[in-house]
């Protein structure tokens, strides 16, 4: 199983971001996905849930509103769309597969940093 984040960076706030989480060796289409962050000193944080056939999304309150999670099983991947970002969305962004149906196990994946400074 793996997990791989991409299209973390650095923006300025105000600007827009896209993650993507490119997922293999499991069966992707209708395993639940999340996305996690985790700034420094800061304990990990739920950011967005997808249900596993994406019927049904969930986001934290910190980001409704602003924050997009979709999933294209065709690709094996889950996306987040984050707009509207303010300096407080900087941290690391992980991709975020938990036990469930299809897995006897949760599996991360590394992380991409995100950073909103001007």
């Amino acid at each position: 199983v793996q997990l791989v984040e991409s299209g973390g960076g650095l923006v300025q706030p105000g600007e827009s971001l896209r993650l993507s989480c490119a997922a293999s060796g499991f069966t992707f289409r209708g395993q639940v996905m999340n996305w996690y962050r985790q700034a420094p000193g800061k304990e990990r944080e739920l950011v967005a849930h997808i249900s596993g056939i994406g019927a049904t999304t969930n986001y934290a309150d910190s980001v409704k509103g602003r924050f997009t999670i979709s999933r294209m099983d065709a690709k094996n991947t889950v996306y987040l769309q984050m707009s509207s970002l303010k300096p407080d969305d900087t941290a690391k962004y992980f991709c975020h597969a938990p036990r469930g149906l299809y897995l006897n196990r949760d599996y991360w994946g590394r992380g991409t940093q995100v950073t909103v400074s001007s």
